[in-house]
């Protein structure tokens, strides 16, 4: 059990490593947002680890409140760029006569 344990702790390590390169190196926003999201979940892994070695089951509620966290902050940022990009806001104004329901006249015909 042991064995696999450790395992498991150089992995995350690795990963944590690889999460913090992309966050300083990410090109963008987006790319720092997921790779933070990366690193949460690993540290959120990482006690689950130190819980599953030391039978602490006083660490699970923290690990669902960083992940609760974790999934706020990429939800918070995912709004945010798509607002700075224009997807997300009020729809765009139709034609009328493209055939949706309360536009205007659909074929030439007048509606009343």
């Amino acid at each position: 059990m042991e064995v696999v344990l450790a395992i498991a702790g150089v992995m995350l390590v690795v990963s944590a490593a690889l999460a913090l390169v992309r966050i300083v190196r990410g090109p963008g926003p987006s790319d720092r947002v997921v790779a933070t999201d990366v690193l949460i979940t690993t540290v959120a892994g990482g006690l689950a680890v130190e819980a599953a070695i030391n039978h602490q089951p006083f660490t699970i509620p923290v690990i669902l409140v960083l992940s609760m966290l974790a999934f706020a902050g990429t939800v918070s940022m995912a709004r945010f760029v798509a607002g700075r990009e224009d997807v997300v806001g009020p729809a765009p104004a139709r034609e009328p006569g493209t055939g949706i329901e309360g536009d205007g006249p659909v074929g030439g015909e007048d509606r009343e």
